[in-house]
């Protein structure tokens, strides 16, 4: 079982992964875990990104496009995987088809987990985080015991800057714009199932299961 999962900032997509993995035993690849393994693993791949990485410039196409054959040739995606975070372009599924058609497999669904932009500005804009523990809370649906503290150390909870609500807005407007040619790529394709990402987590994952499963 090969699927990819999109969604904006704030959707959910992490925890769903997670669920995804658990249950279906099938690696939940991330860009960053990629590019990370390839760097830790000394591949001629890996340090060419590390060198784009560390100029604080965007890894081209066919050096992302090779780690991603590197990564999905090892043994633990034998029975599938679930990609995250890439694709980003329509080029690069391009590229995923073909790499794909070559190792004689192939993408069975785009799952893209569909939240309101409203309320993903209220989840992302709600969050709150201890900067000397990391732990994450949000002011609605996983407050600290006592107001702007630290439930593990009595720290003083921050808002990160790209957390504010105009920021967030200014993000989800770019992350629409920049999907969109993708999530047409795929609907064209009979790829793409929306799944409504604006319920329980639970519920949520009840519906990717029946689309997996059916």
């Amino acid at each position: 079982m090969n699927l990819i999962l999109m969604g904006l900032p704030g959707a959910g997509k992490g925890t769903q992964a997670e669920k995804i993995n658990e249950t279906y035993h099938i690696p939940h690849i991330s860009t960053g875990d990629m590019f990370r393994l390839a760097i830790k693993e000394g591949t001629e791949l890996g340090q060419k990104a590390k060198e784009y990485m560390d100029q604080g410039a965007l890894v081209p196409d066919d050096v992302t496009i090779g780690i991603v054959k590197e990564r999905l040739a090892k043994d633990d995606c034998k029975d599938g995987f679930l990609l995250d975070g890439f694709p980003r372009t329509v080029a690069q599924a391009e590229a995923l088809q073909s790499l794909l058609s070559d190792m004689n497999e192939s993408i069975d669904y785009v799952l893209r987990v569909e939240v309101p932009e409203e309320h993903l500005v209220e989840r992302l804009a709600g969050r709150r985080i201890c900067p000397t523990c990391g732990t994450t809370y949000h002011i609605l649906y996983n407050p600290p015991q006592q107001e702007g503290i630290c439930d593990n150390d009595g720290s003083q909870l921050i808002q990160r800057e790209d957390d504010q609500a105009e920021t967030v807005k200014n993000r989800l407007e770019v992350n629409v714009e920049q999907m969109k040619p993708l999530l047409d790529y795929y609907h064209d394709r009979g790829y793409l199932v929306t799944i409504d990402g604006d319920q329980e987590i639970d519920h949520v994952f009840k519906d990717i299961q029946s689309t997996i499963e059916n």
